[in-house]
């Protein structure tokens, strides 16, 4: 039987990493400098693309060359079906988010997100080492244009019966996703979110033990006890996406790092109600406004309360920023990214020798 030491020199072997260490790629918290950080210490930088359009998507690619010869992921966010219209329901969330200030825009009628063909397009001429999915699979087509050139797809998965489509589907590795992580769950179906959500512990034995393909563990890891753990129940590597937020690389608004910095686990919540989509953030005023209302859904949820996410950082207001944390958050540190990948991968090795 391979030792996981062995399995995980193996996959950095093949996907060029000198640690197994993904930075997980968080939408609005991967900047080009963090990226850089984790790749130039070994191991693989990414960035969340679900607000990036083209532009935007192939100047982060730019900076993190220019900072660094290391490997990076870039996520898309494989879009839901069109949103069923419910007048009375948005009128409802509207009037919870306008408790909370100030006025929410009308829903219109969309687009309200970006042209995810176009993000396709761009990640193809960006031409990174990894594509990742979240909330479903790519289309074949687009998988082969991927394997074409080289690029590796990571598929995210909640559940054994997702992770078999995606190995199906041709992904290189599966992100299982536990349900100690934070931001969004990255159900294929939304409403399963939430319904068959297991921990990671539990999730990542089933699916190494069923998939032929690599599998990276995701959710709750911060520490070199979690890596060892998770190596252990049969990951190739691991994802962390928590543990960099108070990076200095991540630069996060100054009301999210104390928040952070303040929070535990039990301080976190599941809640749709920054997005419409269920994810996990540290309990503050939003997500108690819609224990009672419910939201819009996804993405118009996310359009309504853009304005109340604005207000918020502007007004250094904690209360009603999205502030995406796992369940590890207590264990959190303010360090360099870097750092925290050499003591993170240190203190595993002394575990696994």
């Amino acid at each position: 039987m391979e030792t996981p030491r062995a399995r995980a020199a193996r996959f950095c072997a093949g996907w060029g990493l000198r640690v197994p260490i993904l930075q997980a790629p968080m939408a609005g918290a991967s900047p080009p400098a963090l990226a850089a950080a984790v790749a130039n210490a070994g191991g693989m930088g990414g960035l969340g693309a679900l607000t990036s359009g083209p532009d935007a998507m192939l100047a982060w690619g730019a900076a993190v060359r220019a900072a660094s010869n290391g490997a990076f992921q870039v996520n898309l966010w494989v879009p839901d079906p069109p949103p069923a219209r419910d007048p009375v329901r948005e009128d409802a969330a509207r009037a919870a988010l306008r408790a909370l200030g100030p006025e929410p825009p009308e829903a219109g009628d969309g687009p309200w997100t970006e042209d995810y063909a176009a993000q396709c397009a761009a990640l193809l001429r960006l031409c990174p080492a990894v594509a990742s999915s979240v909330m479903g699979l790519f289309e074949p087509g687009f998988v082969a244009q991927l394997k074409a050139r080289g690029i590796r797809w990571v598929a995210a998965a909640t559940t054994l019966e997702e992770a078999l489509a995606a190995e199906a589907a041709g992904a290189d590795a599966v992100a299982a996703q536990g349900s100690e992580a934070g931001g969004h769950r990255g159900s294929f179906e939304d409403a399963a979110a939430g319904r068959r959500d297991l921990p990671l512990m539990a999730l990542l034995p089933r699916l190494a033990d069923a998939l032929r393909v690599p599998v990276i563990a995701a959710g709750g890891i911060m520490d070199g006890r979690g890596v060892a753990a998770a190596l252990c129940l049969g990951a190739s590597a691991v994802q962390m996406g928590t543990a960099f937020l108070r990076c200095p690389e991540t630069a996060l608004p100054a009301p999210y790092a104390r928040a952070l910095a303040a929070a535990t686990g039990e301080d976190t919540v599941p809640t749709r109600a920054f997005s419409g989509r269920l994810a996990r953030s540290i309990a503050n005023d939003a997500t108690r406004a819609f224990e009672s209302a419910r939201p819009a859904p996804y993405p118009i949820q996310r359009h309504l309360a853009a304005p109340m996410r604005a207000a918020a950082q502007a007004a250094d207001d904690p209360g009603r920023m999205q502030l995406w944390a796992g369940q590890g958050v207590a264990l959190g540190r303010a360090e360099p990214a870097g750092e925290l990948v050499a003591r993170v991968w240190r203190e595993a090795e002394v575990l696994l020798a």
